[in-house]
């Protein structure tokens, strides 16, 4: 589904380009605040590791270590997905247009006004945003703990990333049709293996320096392309 979003900017380069523009200007926001937790990372890994304080410079380094790494994970599991509510924010006309080229006519969409509209979209995502310290806070102890922290941590962090970001994805395809978020997981849930493989694969590809501005647009074509898969009242997707 990533894949057939990303071939759209072959046959409507137009279109997803301009997708790209609030892509750019959040991104550039949010590489401001990364440039401001990397100046401060290794205060912030002493922090956490207060009880190391004592010991002894080879193992308090280690302990910090591990905890800037941690830190690092649990940060860009929040960055992608509070970058995605916010792109998502402020170009809601665009994305809106990509999905809707993707999905084509909906005979079952429900009119919502744009600012009741934006309301429920925003409230959508900030219960998204604000369940995801649930994870990231125990990911980052067990993070801490060596050889888990580097290996299980992160595939489960890159998971639950997968599975927070296709929720959000799917957003404009369900408020559509009137569906909110608890509409989304339920449905999802039904197609979980194909939900993750779009989910993950995204939440990579925002991983990658410069990826999610680019893959944006193909982003949101891919979860109205997921949308279609789960819902009763799908149709053929004009992308396919």
């Amino acid at each position: 589904m990533l894949g057939r979003g990303l071939a759209l900017y072959a046959r409507t380069p137009r279109l997803l380009l301009l997708g790209l523009l609030p892509a750019v200007l959040v991104a550039l926001l949010f590489a401001a605040a990364l440039v401001v937790l990397l100046v401060f990372l290794g205060d912030l890994a002493a922090a956490v590791t207060w009880f190391a304080a004592g010991w002894s410079p080879g193992p308090r380094t280690a302990a910090r270590v591990i905890a800037g790494v941690g830190i690092l994970g649990v940060a860009a599991l929040i960055g992608v997905l509070t970058y995605t509510a916010v792109t998502l924010f402020v170009g809601n006309p665009f994305y809106d247009a990509i999905s809707r080229h993707v999905e084509g006519d909906v005979p079952d969409e429900v009119p919502v006004g744009f600012w009741r509209g934006l309301g429920r979209s925003v409230a959508d995502s900030a219960r998204l945003l604000a369940v995801t310290p649930l994870f990231g806070v125990p990911l980052f102890a067990a993070g801490l703990v060596p050889g888990l922290g580097q290996t299980v941590v992160p595939v489960a962090g890159v998971v639950t990333g997968g599975w927070l970001l296709a929720l959000q994805l799917v957003g404009s395809p369900f408020d559509r049709r009137g569906l909110r978020l608890a509409d989304r997981r339920r449905l999802l849930r039904t197609r979980l293996p194909e939900t993750l493989g779009f989910g993950t694969a995204t939440f990579l590809c925002f991983l990658i320096p410069g990826g999610a501005v680019l893959v944006m647009p193909a982003a949101v074509a891919g979860g109205a392309l997921l949308a279609q898969l789960v819902l009763p009242s799908s149709h053929p997707a004009a992308a396919s």
